[in-house]
């Protein structure tokens, strides 16, 4: 498995714990809690990522 770089959170977050991290993969992304970073993490490939980025955009999930 490819390393996972850069983990970032969404600056939205502010100081806040209860988030999720997304980390680069040259083949996708990875995502993470940040309360528990060394619980594992999910990968998904481009096509997956760039369709859950474009309904998160467009409103299809609740807050």
């Amino acid at each position: 498995m490819s390393r996972v770089e850069n983990w970032r959170k969404s600056s939205y977050s502010g100081n806040q714990t209860n988030c999720i991290e997304v980390g680069e993969l040259s083949s996708g992304a990875a995502v993470r809690d940040s309360k528990d970073r060394d619980g594992g993490y999910f990968v998904t490939d481009r096509s997956q990522w760039s369709a859950f980025v474009a309904a998160v955009k467009g409103g299809r999930f609740e807050r």
